[in-house]
């Protein structure tokens, strides 16, 4: 007798013009979702692993630690800031991910024996710390067989590691420098101590619960001397609070048991004010040591005689820049004198700090800007790597000559989608712009080919924000950048407008100076029922109906307006450039179901709503239960079934809490409910983003700071999709619904795309039927194959050259004439450019880049106060321009 299955009868998709609706028999007995049946062997299955997360891009950015393996070339090791670590084995040719299987991406230390060089370790949580939008670290790592495997090795409340020094001659003895979780006091921070390779620790130097340790430096020859820099820093929404009497150097000559703080004798007086701390001890000469430090101006120090006295060397800016983001710098193994300072510049010292190379002079070259960490090969002074913002540059001659690695690292704020067939993957990438690519390139005819980053666009904007296309013509993109910059491009011709609420730029200022307060990741929100309807958010929302010709505010101030969260960020060095500011709307978002239905969240925890298209705002805030203060409202999310229903994150990560918090209000905000507490709670469950499926109602994705959640029951129960994504922060999340695909933006890995949720929309009901279930498919399309037009992408070895811009101005010479030149004339005989260019006899060309005449130099009579290294020239004090 044979067995027959029988599904029960489902509607099928129509067959339509270039689609194939697509049959498949799928038997799901016995599935569960809520909670996993251990097997025979006691271990768990997954009941989701079938569905699988696609990497489309794009190209990345921010690396904040690095290491190679001693000795040998062809094994480096990369920590990115939100990323993971990944390794090379052939000298930087191949990269693969190997942290994926952990629980955190931020690495902000990696450390390789130089005595055994199979044991690596990782320090968890970057500590390059400037915008507010980093996740949090859960302590160190360490593997022992070259970065195939891991071991969590404890300190789990340190937060954010920064460096991790070995004992060059004991693999067991290790130091920690841990800053701490930076967003309230805690008395895990400081230096921590092992002598039998992480089984053990010890706390060996705490100075108070709000400084931690921003540096350390062990002597090669007597690793029992040992020096520490040591930062008191608090960070919150408003502040980044760098700085005070607790900072500064700290040394232990006994192997970490006793610490005492150097002060005086050159360095700045114990209780004097400092931030941020850099030290190093010279390799080749150990009583040669340096410290870095953040002062009212930047300061570099120089002892020749173990730290016992000091010379102040240099408060030049070309070392230190932003002076709480880069301060560290590396000292050659081979000369004490020869030094590289990490800042946007990758500046090199020959004679001790006292002048600078720039990059690309004197036979150096530049490896890359906004630079963080740098490691030298101590068998190897030629063998110099730098991670930066781009990646990791990596030198075998001593600077001389870099090769730059750009790995799947990127930092992409939120995503967005069209409709078009295959759609496009639109965002904000940190360190680069706005960019649309592809969700599938077709490559291939779509099987076997591969989204490489030359498939990706920029869309105007910069490098936060959103990147918005207008849902009926996706040429037309709406992007934002910090300082309060809206652009509309029009991709058709690549024009792209400023379209700004306001013109002025105001970096610098204090929050509470400015007439419109911006967040780095503006808001930009289309109206789903006119696509011209635009709106922003300061501390006001804003609208235009007109493309950005005009703007009118159509709400009062929906924050705190409280002035003590609205002052000079930075600590003993202010640095104000829209990353911490409370004061600010961070969320808008109108209802798909009923127009004029707009909601509001602030970065200080406000809600507020207007049911009629501003004319009226309610705040909601006091109705929502239990929701602790000075949250971020990360995102709002209107239900697409029912105007009344709302869900909404509040992210509470910079005041010290880490749980997702997720509501739901079905009233229009009268009344809430917490809705995530079955998200586990750890470190890294920080909720940002929340959104309800377009096809089920109730049925809910959430993003967190470490995965992916899912809720069939409108937030009941969440269970984790993460499969193979890899556990970087969710910043956002869309459903593209022609094609049914989860999309999503991670700060550290790029964009992913779940492929098709249709079944998972009905697994829960299949398992709760427990028999054979067939899910409705998709529609299917069907793709020719398109040829690939480019000769080059980037990688590859071949780098066209673009014709210089402007207008190119041919003339002819019957003798060599070194003076003559070329006189633009506008239409009324006015000069508005003269270009002198020389000739040599015969035909030649210029290029007139369309620009009347290059502005002077300003020069200034007298030294501007407290900028001793402004120089003093002929013509009086200036200002050198960066090169």
């Amino acid at each position: 007798m044979t067995e027959t299955t029988s599904f029960p009868a489902r509607r099928r998709p129509r067959w339509r013009l270039c689609s194939l609706a697509l049959l498949a028999a799928v038997a799901m007995a016995g599935l569960l979702v809520r909670g996993v049946r251990a097997q025979a062997g006691g271990v768990a299955p997954n009941p989701l692993a079938a569905l699988h997360w696609r990497f489309i891009g794009p190209i990345g950015n921010r690396a904040a630690a690095i290491a190679g393996e001693p000795g040998n070339p062809m094994v480096d090791y990369v920590g990115a800031a939100s990323g993971g670590i990944w390794k090379t084995e052939n000298g930087g040719v191949d990269w693969k991910p190997v942290f994926d299987h952990e629980d955190v991406s931020a690495v902000g230390a990696l450390a390789v024996s130089e005595s055994e060089a199979n044991v690596v370790w990782a320090g968890t949580g970057e500590t390059f710390l400037i915008r507010p939008f980093y996740p949090m670290g859960d302590g160190v790592y360490k593997s022992t067989d070259s970065g195939r495997h891991w071991e969590h090795m404890g300190l789990d409340a340190t937060g954010h590691v920064g460096r991790i020094v070995i004992d060059p001659h004991d693999a067991q003895r290790v130091f920690v420098c841990a800053l701490g979780q930076l967003f309230k006091a805690q008395p895990e921070r400081g230096v921590y101590r092992t002598t039998d390779g992480g089984k053990t620790w010890q706390q060996v130097l705490k100075v108070d619960d709000n400084t931690g340790c921003s540096d350390l430096a062990i002597d090669s020859k007597d690793p029992d001397t040992l020096l520490a820099g040591m930062w008191p820093l608090l960070i919150h929404p408003w502040n980044l609070d760098s700085g005070g009497p607790t900072g500064g150097v700290y040394v232990t000559h006994d192997g970490g048991t006793t610490w005492h703080q150097l002060a005086g004798h050159g360095l700045p007086a114990a209780g004097h004010a400092v931030g941020k701390v850099a030290v190093a001890i010279a390799p080749s000469d150990p009583q040669r040591v340096y410290a870095l430090v953040q002062d009212t101006q930047p300061s570099f120090y120089r002892s020749d005689d173990g730290g016992r006295t000091w010379t102040l060397v240099s408060h030049d800016h070309l070392m230190m820049q932003r002076d709480s983001y880069y301060v560290r710098f590396g000292v050659s193994p081979a000369d004490p004198d020869r030094l590289y300072f990490l800042s946007p510049n990758y500046v090199i010292s020959l004679d001790a700090g006292k002048t600078f190379v720039r990059p690309n002079t004197d036979g150096f070259a530049s490896a890359g800007g906004d630079n963080h960490d740098i490691w030298i090969d101590p068998t190897d002074a030629n063998r110099v790597m730098v991670a930066n913002d781009a990646g990791a540059s990596i030198s075998l001659d001593g600077s001389r000559s870099f090769e730059h690695i750009r790995l799947p690292i990127a930092q992409v704020y939120h995503v967005t989608t069209d409709d078009q067939v295959p759609y496009n993957v639109y965002g904000n990438l940190q360190d680069a712009s706005s960019f649309r690519g592809p969700s599938n390139n077709l490559q291939s005819g779509g099987f076997g080919g591969g989204i490489t980053a030359a498939d990706f666009e920029a869309v105007g904007g910069c490098e936060s924000g959103f990147a918005t296309p207008d849902p009926t013509n996706p040429d037309i993109v709406w992007s934002g950048c910090y300082e309060g910059v809206i652009s509309r491009i029009d991709l058709r011709d690549g024009q792209a407008r400023d379209v700004s609420v306001w013109p002025d730029v105001d970096d610098g200022w204090a929050p509470k100076d400015v007439k419109y307060r911006w967040h780095w990741t503006i808001p930009i929100e289309i109206s789903p029922f006119n696509p011209k309807q635009v709106y922003v958010g300061s501390q006001y929302v804003h609208e235009t109906t007109d493309g950005g010709q005009t703007w009118k505010t159509i709400s009062p101030d929906l924050t705190l307006n409280d002035k003590k969260y609205q002052g000079n960020a930075g600590g003993i060095t202010y640095d104000n450039l829209y990353t911490y500011d409370a004061s600010v709307i961070y969320a808008i978002a109108e209802s798909p179901v009923k127009r004029g239905v707009i909601w509001a969240g602030t970065n200080d925890g406000q809600v507020s709503l207007t049911e009629d298209g501003g004319g009226h705002w309610t705040d909601v805030t006091k109705n929502i239960p239990n929701l602790p203060p000075m949250g971020t409202i990360w995102n709002i999310e209107p239900s697409p079934f029912d105007a009344g229903t709302a869900y909404l994150t509040v992210n509470l990560e910079q005041m010290g809490d880490y749980d997702a918090y997720v509501y739901k209000t079905g009233d229009f905000g009268r009344s809430w409910q917490l809705i995530s507490g079955g998200v586990p709670h750890g470190m890294n469950s920080s909720a940002h983003c929340v959104i309800e499926d377009p096809v089920r109602k109730g049925m809910l994705y959430l993003g967190t700071d470490n995965a992916v959640y899912v809720s069939w029951d409108d937030g009941g129960h969440w269970t984790a999709i993460t499969n193979n994504l890899p556990p970087a922060p969710v910043y956002w999340l869309t459903v593209q619904e022609r094609f049914g695909d989860l999309v999503i933006s991670t700060y550290g890995r790029g964009d992913y795309i779940l492929d098709d949720v249709t079944a998972l929309r009905s697994v829960d009901k299949a398992q709760a039927a427990n028999a054979p279930d067939l899910f409705t498919p998709r529609a299917a399309y069907r793709f020719r194959t398109i040829s690939d037009r480019r000769l080059s992408k980037p990688g590859a070895r071949i780098v066209g050259q673009n014709p210089p811009y402007g207008a190119d101005i041919d003339f002819y010479l019957p003798a060599a004439d070194p003076h003559a030149s070329i006189a633009i004339l506008g239409a009324d005989g006015t000069v508005i450019r003269t270009l002198h260019v020389g000739g040599r006899p015969g035909l030649n060309r210029a290029w007139w880049d369309l620009r009347a005449e290059n502005g002077k130099m300003p020069h200034m009579l007298v030294a501007p106060p407290g900028a001793p290294w402004v120089p003093n020239g002929p013509e009086g004090y200036h200002i050198l321009p960066a090169s």
